[in-house]
């Protein structure tokens, strides 16, 4: 073929994705791959390499797409973070973001059970992870399909920083916004993710006792001395109706979460109730935010969206 039999059978499958150099009986192709998953990357290089003929040298190449990363923290355990971070991370995509989900809570890692993932194991390509699809539309990657269900986890802080780094830097494809499930506390995975992986802005979760709005409020410090905006505070197992009288109680107190965001000068975000049927669907991967009448959770993941498209961007 010559020159132009080349280009026109290349453009005849990748478009003005592919530019064609020759140079004597050389042949260059450079495909722009930005914004293709993994698969009609493959797909097209498979197409272009087929039309430009096998002697080609092929290139692939793709810009860096600009991923917010939203953490999801608590000062401690025990606060349905976990639960928070996989309802937000769906409501959001039902909002039309490009979401993805990382289970950085290395030492209990609780997002396949939630995302209905057990059993499944990511793929690697060319030493990088590949997230694994959900039935909920929301690729994710925890340390908990990388091991062994009840393995114990025994490792120090370089070994956790280099998992989170793996779990982060995957192959997220068009992913435009990524919801990072954190480990409780203040230690070393939480530093990392600052440092590394800069997120755009901290959801924080509590309950509304006061023990709990201890800890978050240790949790909000570190990422203002790090500088990381805080998005917004969410009290969980606010409040509990009783399923037979109506009644609603308030086992671990009241508004203590809107409180404490008060004082502190941050958005306070909303309220899940102590309800059961959120804790029987989380337990059997059917998160509340996948059904379409939820009122829950998808409030509070409009306004986290709604601070992503006024506030991040000016945040820094």
């Amino acid at each position: 073929m010559d020159e132009m039999d080349v280009k026109q059978a290349v453009a005849a499958v990748a478009g003005n994705r592919a530019t064609v150099r020759i140079e004597g009986e050389r042949i260059g192709v450079v495909i722009d791959a930005t914004g293709l998953d993994a698969t009609a990357r493959d797909a097209m290089e498979a197409a272009v390499r087929m039309a430009a003929g096998p002697a080609a040298r092929i290139v692939v190449t793709a810009e860096r797409p600009n991923r917010r990363i939203i953490a999801v923290a608590s000062g401690k355990g025990g606060v349905g973070k976990s639960t928070l971070a996989a309802n937000l991370a769906i409501a959001l995509s039902h909002l039309g973001r490009r979401v993805g989900l990382v289970d950085a809570d290395i030492y209990g890692p609780s997002q396949p059970r939630l995302m209905a993932a057990e059993g499944t194991r990511p793929e690697a390509r060319d030493k990088v992870l590949l997230p694994v699809a959900t039935r909920y539309g929301v690729p994710m990657l925890s340390m908990g399909q990388l091991i062994e269900p009840g393995k114990a986890i025994a490792w120090r802080g370089p070994m956790t920083a280099g998992a989170l780094g793996q779990l982060v830097d995957a192959d997220w494809g068009v992913t435009d916004t990524l919801v990072i499930d954190l480990p409780p506390g203040t230690g070393d995975v939480q530093l990392t993710m600052i440092q590394k992986h800069r997120p755009a802005g901290a959801v924080i979760v509590s309950t509304p006792q006061d023990l709990a709005l201890i800890d978050a409020t240790r949790a909000i410090d570190l990422f203002n001395k790090a500088g990381v905006p805080i998005i917004g505070l969410v009290e969980n197992m606010a409040g509990y109706a009783c399923p037979h009288c109506g009644e609603v109680s308030d086992p671990f107190g009241q508004g203590g979460a809107e409180a404490a965001a008060r004082d502190l000068g941050v958005p306070f975000l909303g309220r899940v109730p102590l309800a059961i049927d959120i804790r029987t669907a989380s337990d059997a991967g059917t998160p509340p935010a996948a059904d379409p009448a939820d009122a829950t959770f998808r409030p509070i993941a409009r306004r986290v969206a709604d601070w992503l498209e006024t506030e991040a961007g000016t945040a820094r």
